[in-house]
């Protein structure tokens, strides 16, 4: 869970950038989108295959 102390003087558009950036670092928002619909597995190992090769060809490049 995404948490953001805000500072004594701190204005609000400071803490919102901030607790921002920490829903994006920890990939709620991504997560959220993969959830949104079901996926089959066999659709699952499908797309973690194709990102392997992916990455595989852009690390060999």
């Amino acid at each position: 869970m995404a948490e953001v102390i805000i500072g004594e003087n701190e204005s609000f558009e400071s803490a919102l950038k901030r607790f921002t950036k920490r829903v994006q670092q920890d990939g709620i928002l991504a997560e959220a989108r993969r959830r949104e619909h079901y996926e089959k597995p066999s659709i699952r190992r499908k797309k973690k295959a194709a990102a392997k090769r992916r990455k595989s060809r852009k690390t060999a490049a």
